[in-house]
């Protein structure tokens, strides 16, 4: 799997599938299977029966996860891509994340 430059609590936009030109914040990233779960996006409902910790059951809903091709970080309500860049800050080297469109640091 590819190197993943999003983090928790960037913004977001889906560039592809069922819920395109949306936004949102990244709420868990996936590593593993390259997947992100996006707060009050591609929501699913799950039927539950009642059992002890829910009494009642019924249906709930849940946001099920995205793809990370399909999403692009939102850089000034536009979307970008991500790079690298090595400044020195105090004597030594610090990897910072930067906007390729415009190639300011985001942190």
């Amino acid at each position: 799997m590819n190197k993943v430059k999003l983090k928790r609590g960037d913004m977001i936009q889906v560039i592809a599938g069922k819920e395109v030109g949306r936004t949102g914040r990244i709420l868990l990233i996936d590593r593993e299977k390259g997947r992100v779960l996006v707060e009050g996006l591609n929501m699913q409902t799950k039927h539950q029966k009642p059992n002890r910790a829910n009494q009642t059951g019924g249906i709930t809903r849940r946001e099920a996860p995205l793809h990370i091709s399909n999403v692009m970080y939102l850089h000034k309500d536009k979307p970008t891509r991500l790079g690298y860049k090595l400044e020195e800050s105090g004597g030594k080297m610090v990897k910072k994340r930067i906007a390729k469109s415009t190639g300011e640091v985001i942190d």
